[in-house]
């Protein structure tokens, strides 16, 4: 192993510690202005992080102001299908796209690639008009639907059973098994990992989504909570604590979803390799 020098090493972690006030300084703002009082200044010079009176208050009036619950509710039915809908897809169709053979796989791949290079904002009212046909505007699967399987998921999928050797599946083949025998019993769960990383992305990306919903939702009592907090900040937007409160609200199923899979976060990147 070569050695770091003293002052290489410390650049490394002034820029480690640059980074991470850059990444993780903006949350802990709003964290400490959601729990100041309406008598703490928020605009202090030099800024204070700690409160001196921390108080819930301001995360009840959020629930008094709007439904915030209720919201959060319809985010989380529409994450979760979203979960469910990308990590079932995008695994069948990264195990066909990589380890099953027929006529036109390389164009489909190609496909995939290229609605990666799509923006969302030019195929809008393309989906709209299709929920429209469809008699789905203003429902929760409406919001779903055209994010139910993601490109960029399909891709992460076939990447990682691209990395399986294929002598464990030639061996089972041997045995009789079939292919969904092969896919369930062995690339399946070799692929936790990115299965994972296919989870994370999913949730995250339906949770935050704002400019979907807010297109295709018009009832209220259906609005998520991204929206929902839209109009928050509209009503509140001098009260900054509300809005602070309604961020951490928005935020803290991420930070506890990535804290319960993390380590399959970190492992699907080595996806692949033999075990033991």
């Amino acid at each position: 192993m070569t050695r770091v020098r003293k002052g290489e090493l410390a650049l490394r972690y002034a820029l480690l510690l640059g980074v991470l006030a850059l990444t993780v300084g903006p949350f802990l703002w709003q964290l400490s202005t959601s729990l100041k009082g309406p008598t703490e200044d928020i605009y202090s010079s030099p800024p204070s992080f700690v409160p001196r009176h921390p108080t819930l208050h301001n995360y009840e009036r959020v629930a008094d102001t709007i439904p915030v619950w209720d919201y959060a509710f319809n985010s989380l039915k529409v994450a979760t299908a979203n979960v469910v809908t990308n990590c079932v897809g995008s695994a069948l169709a990264g195990y066909a796209l990589a380890r099953l053979r027929y006529r036109g796989r390389r164009a489909a791949t190609l496909a995939f690639v290229l609605a990666m290079l799509v923006p969302v904002e030019g195929i809008i009212i393309a989906q709209f008009t299709t929920m429209r046909e469809l008699g789905l505007n203003n429902t929760l699967i409406g919001v779903v639907l055209p994010g139910c399987i993601g490109a960029m998921n399909v891709l992460l999928m076939r990447n990682a059973f691209l990395n399986l050797p294929y002598e464990i599946e030639e061996a089972a083949y041997v045995d009789g098994a079939n292919v969904w025998q092969r896919f369930l019993r062995i690339a399946l769960p070799s692929v936790k990992g990115t299965v994972a990383v296919v989870a994370i992305f999913a949730f995250m990306g339906a949770w935050d989504d704002f400019l979907w919903p807010l297109i295709v939702l018009s009832d209220p009592s259906k609005f998520t909570l991204t929206i929902g907090l839209n109009y928050l900040h509209g009503t509140f937007a001098g009260d900054e604590r509300l809005v602070a409160a309604g961020t951490v609200i928005a935020v803290a199923p991420l930070i506890a979803l990535f804290a319960g899979l993390q380590r399959y976060f970190f492992r699907g990147v080595g996806e692949g390799a033999v075990k033991g």
